[in-house]
């Protein structure tokens, strides 16, 4: 099962949330997801199945504002007693520990919504040097061993 990327949420002057689509082509795409990932979903859905928005404000049933997300994280890193990083860190992370468990560079791109794997790579370069010295490390041992 995939995940449709073709709108986002952004703030109005004024106040409010309006619904726009990304703000570029590459932030248009389909993301496969997991079982697990369907199935905890499908569980949240089922806690308001009358509702269109998967995560409703329990204030308005409606969106959550961007900034109530940020302040909603905020308190749940403070509460865990956790340092502060920033909700767009999450995606720094999830990229990092992609390429590190062996998903593709295009694959992590693609996920990402980035508009080629070139700047992925600029943007993890320290996470593809780590992985390039493991390689020559693992190679070391192959050649060495049949030396």
């Amino acid at each position: 099962m995939t995940l449709n990327v073709c709108k986002q949420a952004v703030r109005v002057k004024g106040g409010g949330v309006k619904v726009t689509r990304p703000k570029t082509e590459t932030s248009i795409r389909r993301i496969s997801l997991s079982q697990e990932t369907i199935d905890v979903l499908k569980a949240e859905h089922a806690k308001h199945p009358e509702l269109e928005i998967m995560f409703p404000s329990p204030k308005t049933l409606g969106m959550y504002y961007p900034d109530s997300v940020t302040a909603i994280h905020n308190k749940i890193l403070k509460s865990a007693g956790l340092p502060h990083i920033r909700l767009h860190d999450l995606r720094h992370t999830f990229a990092t520990l992609a390429l590190q468990n062996g998903v593709d560079v295009k694959t992590v791109s693609s996920i990402l919504g980035h508009y080629d794997a070139g700047f992925t790579l600029r943007t993890y370069t320290h996470v593809t040097t780590k992985m390039q010295e493991e390689a020559a490390a693992t190679m070391g041992k192959l050649i060495g061993a049949n030396v």
